[in-house]
């Protein structure tokens, strides 16, 4: 199993477009076939280094997780992200 896991830091770190980034990560559950899991965990501990949210997603191979990102639902919330994203770190694993 592949692991991806996103840290993401937004330009506008309030309650709300933490919330909304969220609400559309999670949005992908369900419509892409490669797409295993999805979480989407909200930092509670806000300091200068921290990041607001963690995004972990689930596949079955590394040729599913490249799929994945290039699947239409994957692509539009990759351009949302790309909008409000200050900063960002990934590790990608075998789980």
């Amino acid at each position: 199993m592949i692991t991806n896991t996103l840290m993401l830091k937004l330009k506008e770190r309030n309650s709300d477009n933490i919330k909304k980034a969220q609400e559309v990560l999670l949005g992908m559950k369900g419509k892409i076939p490669e797409l295993l899991d999805v979480e989407a965990k909200i930092n509670i501990r806000s300091t200068a280094m921290s990041y607001d949210i963690l995004l972990i997603t689930k596949f079955n191979s590394m040729a599913d997780f490249e799929s994945y990102i290039s699947h239409p639902v994957h692509v539009e919330v990759s351009k949302y992200v790309g909008e409000v994203l200050e900063t960002g770190a990934a590790v990608c694993y075998e789980s």
